[in-house]
């Protein structure tokens, strides 16, 4: 089995090369660059299978990079860590919502950023997840080809908004907390401030356009995935 692979898009190289030093001791497999246009032409050549991304580089920063791989097809699904050296809960909010699947605030721990990189690989993997196909009304969870359609269209999320939105569905009916989610979804390692799961939601929500109703806000609380409302047979519309 091949090494997982890792892009760090980072304008520091010491930066780079601790990061490099790190995961390669944890079994990875390390790609490095320097710039954002390079870095995203890797990801659309290499597929890896995360990506480590700061947010403060000159030219485009780290931001415009998640948006461009989030906006790609062959890098929206691709898992994104972002480093930044903010520490403001709106800040890291922005990162959410343009699609980061978690965030590491600078310094940093190197042991933690491994930790984290494996958590989010794993939570992240259709292995961890059941081999079912979820149906709900014109809404189709396809989990081991990791994909959603809405009305037959396909409908792109990111690796984390796909884990939610398969948590939910396959809970139809019940009320999931925040907590519920952040523990069974996304895991305990992962980094997370009060708005994480609802940003994640909004997201989930304006991807699936008309499907977003399906999921429902219980305030204070969490939130429920509605069962889709069936079409009545023919004999109980007095149709014979």
């Amino acid at each position: 089995m091949r090494p997982q692979t890792i892009l760090v898009i980072d304008d520091e190289r010491d930066l780079i090369e601790l990061v490099r030093y790190n995961l390669e001791k944890g079994g990875f497999d390390v790609i490095g660059a320097t710039k954002a246009e390079a870095g995203l032409e890797i990801a659309r050549l290499n597929s890896p299978d995360a990506v480590i991304l700061d947010i403060m580089m000159p030219g485009q920063d780290g931001l415009e990079v998640c948006r461009q791989l989030r906006s790609d097809a062959r890098t929206a699904r691709i898992p994104v860590i972002m480093l930044t050296a903010k520490a403001s809960e709106a800040d890291r909010v922005v990162g959410l919502e343009i699609g980061a699947d978690d965030y590491l605030a600078k310094p940093f721990s190197p042991r933690e950023l491994v930790a984290r990189v494996r958590a989010l690989l794993r939570r992240t993997s259709p292995a961890e997840m059941s081999n079912d196909v979820i149906r709900n009304g014109d809404l189709v969870i396809d989990v081991p080809r990791h994909e959603v359609a809405w009305k037959g269209k396909p409908v792109v999320l990111t690796a984390t908004e796909f884990r939610i939105l398969h948590f939910l569905a396959a809970r139809a009916g019940r009320v999931c907390s925040r907590t519920d989610i952040i523990d069974d979804a996304l895991g305990t390692d992962v980094a997370v401030i009060d708005r994480t799961i609802d940003v994640h939601v909004t997201a989930i929500r304006r991807k699936l356009g008309k499907g977003g109703e399906l999921i429902e806000t219980v305030r204070g609380f969490g939130y429920k995935f509605r069962e889709a409302a069936k079409a009545p047979s023919k004999s109980a519309s007095g149709v014979r």
